[in-house]
């Protein structure tokens, strides 16, 4: 982990998006956080350790869902498949679909595994996956204020963590989409997909993957702010029984004509019960410097 001294900073961007604002001041204490999200490594020894069954490999109940069709009350997640043709961008069930058999083991589906990406973020968790991760490592997530604060890298008020230009001298240095979101992907950064957390630069604090590659769950509520209702990734209106959290960072799937997220400023709320391809999560540990 790496030590993120306490501060004031202003947190929040004008520039953007209206649940972003306004930019404000937040102070935060010193904590701990990991350098990259947790990886498929990391949380395969928590699941040989304790026996844990991830949200997505347990079967849905009526009860919960008591208006989803009789063939999607097995056990799955969500999955991004691409479109061969260019879509709307207003209906995301063009490149979503609940897929049976998907879970952190499976990410692509029954049929995929995550052989040779140990070092990938683990992704299907949903909030209380990654709460109980953290509690078995003995840390907790992340605040909003404490993970945008980290993301920046002593960088005030940049909209990125190196800086204001989102690829300088053409450099890509955060796993992103390039090309014509949905149905185009260029991989022009090297990958298609989730990535290795060490593939790109740090930022100022040594950081890895504070934005791209996969969404964060933090512990923060999600209460849409500057008149915004929602963002453009979420991808269903939320199921009003069920709580919000804060997920920053944006992932492989933001794209320039599409979802400018990839951001320390950018934010959605997702359900709790969220889990998808493209959701990860990090720690941090409160406490002195040692």
């Amino acid at each position: 982990m790496v030590w993120i001294p306490g501060g004031t900073f202003l947190m929040g961007s004008n520039a953007f998006y209206r649940e972003e604002r306004p930019v404000r001041p937040e102070t935060t204490d010193g904590f701990w956080i990991d350098r990259h999200p947790v990886t498929n490594a990391q949380f395969r020894r928590f699941v040989e350790a304790t026996g844990y069954i991830t949200f997505s490999e347990r079967t849905p109940s009526r009860e919960m869902y008591p208006d989803a069709a009789e063939e999607f009350l097995v056990p799955g997640s969500l999955v991004f498949v691409k479109p061969p043709r260019p879509v709307s961008l207003r209906d995301h069930r063009a490149w979503w679909a609940y897929l049976p058999g998907a879970d952190w083991r499976h990410p692509n589906g029954p049929n995929s595994s995550i052989a040779q990406r140990d070092n990938h973020p683990v992704v299907h968790v949903n909030y209380e996956d990654a709460q109980a991760y953290a509690a078995w490592a003995g840390k907790a997530l992340p605040s909003e204020v404490e993970w945008e604060f980290a993301a920046r890298g002593g960088l005030e008020g940049a909209a990125y963590p190196w800086g204001d230009a989102a690829n300088p001298e053409g450099r890509y240095l955060s796993n992103t989409w390039q090309g014509r979101f949905p149905f185009e992907n260029l991989a022009e950064d090297g990958f298609e997909g989730t990535s290795p957390v060490d593939a790109f630069p740090p930022n100022g604090y040594g950081l890895h993957d504070m934005c791209g590659n996969v969404w964060e769950w933090t512990t923060t509520p999600y209460a849409p702010s500057g008149g915004a209702e929602k963002s453009c990734c979420q991808r269903q209106e939320p199921d009003p029984r069920l709580a919000l959290k804060v997920v920053k960072g944006g992932s492989h799937l933001c794209a320039p004509n599409y979802c400018l997220r990839a951001r320390p400023a950018a934010r959605q709320g997702e359900s709790v019960d969220s889990s998808t391809c493209h959701i990860g999560f990090r720690c941090v540990a409160r406490g002195p410097a040692s």
